[in-house]
């Protein structure tokens, strides 16, 4: 996940899902930096539930599925 779309990320897990610095702290620290899942290390610690997780992979999908959107005139 590129540094921009990370942050991204980071702001809807705070802003959507009132995820706190504190548990992001937590799933960061936990977090392998090969796998870079961190929505589902959230949800394994119970930091988030099944609704909020099906939240966070339709996000993924709509910002990772046109990451430059083209206007044609």
């Amino acid at each position: 996940m590129s540094s921009s779309l990370q942050q991204k990320f980071i702001q809807f897990l705070q802003n959507d899902l009132s995820i706190s610095t504190a548990e992001l702290d937590i799933a960061l620290r936990r977090q392998d930096p090969l796998m870079s899942q961190l929505h589902i290390v959230l949800w394994q610690h119970g930091l988030i539930n099944l609704n909020q997780l099906n939240s966070v992979f339709e996000w993924l999908e709509r910002e990772t599925s046109n990451p430059l959107e083209v206007k044609v005139a």
